[in-house]
């Protein structure tokens, strides 16, 4: 078995490669800015060499929203190669070469820099994760109106589901992009905000609102979403079960 290194490897999609891998049977180090002994900030690098000495395979998780993923993937691949890392394989989001949005902007970005890396790579780029949809709903839902773009829709998918797929990439050998991986339903966010109001026992009206702006119009176009590779089981009502259980 290998020497696997996980980026953001407390987060929800990182934790869960993580145990997937141990599971396995992989060595597996984690990497995060809290996680010793690799605590390692990626926008500064320091420590990063000694956390990706003796690695064969990076699987690189870790992403900020809010700026710097293209800063720490340079340093990520710069270390890598010193250290004669074998694999680096990524997540990426569907859309991202089509959504002119910021932080899918940097994520293209990102891909690009691995591709030109010189290492071994594979890229998986899927929608979005259940956690997410919800995260943003339940944030839309606090105001007395739920205030929804409109004609907007989503393909929420099953953050375990890409973990498994994601490890299973990083154990095996380098195999550059592979097919998107998407979730079983593309829902309208009209459909996903009732499920998510049944579910958590609340209630809100619905208000669909025009927006302005390419990016607005790529997500309307679809852009984001991965129809043809609907390839996730559980949906978001599943999902949403999970979460709060004992509702109807």
């Amino acid at each position: 078995m290998t020497t696997i290194l996980v980026t953001g490897g407390t987060g929800t999609l990182g934790r869960l490669v993580t145990e997937r891998l141990r599971a396995d049977g992989h060595e597996v180090r984690v990497l995060s800015r809290h996680s010793r002994p690799y605590a390692v900030d990626l926008r500064e690098g320091t420590g990063l060499a000694a956390a990706v000495d003796g690695v064969d395979t990076v699987v690189h998780c870790a992403t900020m929203p809010r700026g710097g993923d293209d800063l720490a993937a340079r340093h990520l691949i710069e270390a890598s190669r010193r250290a004669g890392v074998r694999h680096l394989a990524y997540i990426s989001i569907v859309g991202v070469d089509r959504v002119p949005f910021g932080y899918y902007r940097t994520k293209l970005a990102v891909e690009r820099m691995i591709e030109e890396s010189g290492l071994g790579w594979t890229v998986l780029r899927a929608t979005q994760f259940h956690d997410l949809v919800l995260q943003v709903l339940e944030g839309l839902a606090k105001p007395p109106v739920v205030l929804l773009p409109a004609g907007v829709a989503d393909q929420p998918v099953e953050a375990a589901e890409v973990a498994a797929r994601l490890a299973g990439l990083a154990a095996g050998e380098p195999a550059g992009r592979v097919p998107d991986m998407g979730g079983p339903e593309v829902r309208t966010l009209p459909e996903l905000a009732r499920a998510y109001l049944r579910a958590s026992g609340r209630r809100r009206p619905l208000l669909n609102v025009p927006l302005a702006g390419k990016a607005y119009r790529a997500f309307r176009a679809g852009g984001h979403l991965a129809p043809e590779r609907a390839v996730g089981e559980v949906t978001f009502e599943q999902f949403l079960a999970g979460r709060f259980p004992g509702r109807g």
